[in-house]
């Protein structure tokens, strides 16, 4: 047990994580957990979690702390999972990382960390506002760092480029609030347990993940001594 990577990615929108997630999926052979991809294969399994889950989504209501667990708890449950897992999405509020982490103890199972890719406001927004995506083929660009040829037009099949709606400078700063506001308690939580670690997501990707696995590698030889 003392070898598994039980993991929390924590970050604001348009930090990297997926990319991070991408390459810590690679790295340490972790099944990938985000909470919409989840709660939506529980219903599409018509699990009986899935299935009560459904009942609140079809209403529009929001699915209840136990609910969401209990669908999560059901992946980490899985084989796939016996040597860890990396949670994205889950949980948001302190409620959530309690429920969660009584769930574990009671599997005598732990939390390794919670990896907190951090990125200020500014560059948040930096980043986000200035995607734009092709509204033929979703091709993404970013008007700053990776442009097209010519303004506004695809390089790949000549359509317009627009702005997704997600990515305007109002929509992103309201994001961020509802971000700090949801997770800023967890981050002080998690920070309480002893369980956080911090990275600079303004670095180069490349670094931000030469950062995380030397700090995953150092915490399981610290597991195993």
């Amino acid at each position: 047990m003392s070898s598994e990577l039980n993991l929390i990615l924590l970050g604001p929108p348009g930090a990297g994580k997926g990319t991070q997630a991408e390459r810590l999926v690679e790295d340490f052979d972790l099944p990938y957990y985000a909470t919409g991809d989840i709660l939506r294969a529980a219903v599409k399994e018509g699990t009986d979690l899935g299935k009560e889950a459904k009942d609140y989504m079809d209403k529009g209501d929001l699915v209840p702390d136990e609910l969401i667990c209990g669908v999560i708890m059901e992946r980490i449950d899985k084989p796939e999972a016996a040597d860890g897992f990396l949670l994205d999405g889950f949980p948001r509020t302190i409620n959530q990382a309690e429920i969660l982490e009584n769930a574990l103890d009671n599997r005598d199972r732990r939390l390794t960390a919670a990896l907190l890719v951090d990125v200020d406001d500014e560059e948040v927004v930096r980043r986000l506002s200035g995607r734009r995506v092709c509204v033929k083929n979703g091709h993404l660009y970013h008007v700053e760092f990776d442009p097209p040829k010519n303004e506004g037009v695809c390089d790949q099949d000549g359509s317009r480029l627009e702005q997704r709606e997600d990515d305007k400078p109002d929509t992103v700063k309201h994001r961020l609030e509802v971000y700090h506001e949801q997770t800023s308690p967890l981050v002080e939580h998690y920070d309480e347990k002893g369980l956080l670690r911090h990275f600079d997501g303004k670095r180069p990707p490349g670094e931000v993940h030469d950062h995380i696995r030397a700090t995953l590698a150092t915490l399981r030889l610290e597991d195993e001594l």
